[in-house]
């Protein structure tokens, strides 16, 4: 086998990871958010949501573009997603607002984490014609996120009912064009 083959075989086998890549740097953005949103520092735990947000809107693009779409891949985009679109915006406003609540603030940080699980499955067992059923993980924890900014300018209740909207659309009926 000459150098050259080794070569070849190597920049196969890299660019048919590369999309992996991207979605494990996604997920490993949302577990460092989680970390620091446990550790107080939720400002930073805000910002690498919304890196980690940047970062899968690129992954599904390159398999696409690379042409290395793969099942093992669109499963582990899944599980990247609910736990930087799911967990850590629901500890970010957890931690940041939600707790004031007790009870009713630890139902709906677990309730909007399972209505982002649901949704995902549900994603994954159905066939997509151009269109999201139910508003994607993805924009829900950048909203949710988001939301983390006016927690200072609004009425603590607000966060409550933005959380329990962002969970009902997720699972709701409701299409959504792919842009």
């Amino acid at each position: 086998m000459f150098l050259s083959d080794v070569i070849d075989q190597t920049v196969k086998k890299l660019k048919a990871q590369t999309a992996n890549v991207l979605t494990l740097t996604n997920l490993t953005l949302g577990g460092f958010a989680i970390i620091t949103s446990i550790n107080n520092q939720l400002n930073l735990s805000l910002l690498l949501i919304f890196i980690a947000a940047l970062i899968d809107r690129f992954d599904g693009m390159v398999a696409r573009k690379l042409n290395i779409e793969s099942e093992l891949g669109g499963q582990l985009d899944s599980m990247s997603d609910i736990i930087s679109f799911g967990v850590a915006p629901a500890i970010l406003m957890y931690l940041g607002v939600l707790n004031d609540f007790s009870f009713p603030g630890m139902f709906f940080t677990i309730f909007y984490i399972g209505c982002g699980a649901f949704r995902l499955a549900r994603f994954n067992i159905s066939e997509n014609n151009g269109y999201f059923t139910g508003l994607p993980i993805t924009a829900a924890g950048c909203l949710l996120t988001l939301s983390y900014l006016a927690i200072p300018y609004s009425p603590q209740q607000v966060f409550l009912f933005i959380t329990l909207i962002l969970s009902l659309l997720m699972i709701s009926p409701f299409r959504w064009k792919k842009v």
